[in-house]
């Protein structure tokens, strides 16, 4: 059981570190126009030598900034709560922790899961028919990978929830 909470942990961990490092670099898309290489996140857009933030509210990037902030904090209550587990908090008791860390863990993933969907829709709409030259840039593909941690977190807790709840018995063949 406690392998699988640790295990949890790490992915949790890493998926949250690259959650906050996605969600607050300028690196989700690069293009080329005019012969400069320009690159834009959520927050800012930038162009050979200096970064300007975005000041147009457009929906898509809006959604996007909205479902990766709630997956950071989902995957950060997680982990407090997986921690809690972990070592046998005697605080909270009413509910169990693992199972709490899991469903927080899944929410997470389901959260940044549909920022990458409303990112990666609107953005192969619009730049793919208008630009030729363009890319998702490594924030982007981090977000991705953080889809992935956040999943294995969850399924991870949810093992170690079964092995609580379901132990094996001993005196059988």
């Amino acid at each position: 059981m406690y392998s699988f909470m640790g295990g949890g942990l790490f992915c949790a961990g890493v998926g949250n570190i690259l959650l906050i490092i996605s969600t607050a670099t300028d690196y989700w898309m690069q293009y080329r126009q005019s012969n400069n290489y320009m690159h834009q996140g959520l927050w800012r857009y930038c162009m050979p030598g200096k970064c300007m933030t975005h000041t147009d509210s457009i929906a898509y990037w809006d959604a996007t900034r909205a479902f990766m902030i709630l997956s950071l904090l989902a995957c950060f209550i997680g982990i407090v709560i997986g921690v809690m587990a972990f070592i046998r908090s005697s605080s909270f008791s009413g509910f169990d922790k693992t199972f709490a860390a899991g469903i927080l863990f899944f929410i997470s993933c389901f959260f940044v899961l549909l920022a990458m969907a409303v990112y990666t829709g609107v953005t192969v709409n619009y730049y793919g028919k208008r630009y030729g030259n363009w890319r998702f840039s490594w924030s982007y593909i981090m977000g991705w990978v953080a889809v992935v941690l956040t999943f294995f977190s969850g399924i991870f807790y949810m093992c170690a929830y079964r092995m609580h709840e379901c132990p094996r018995n001993s005196n059988s063949r």
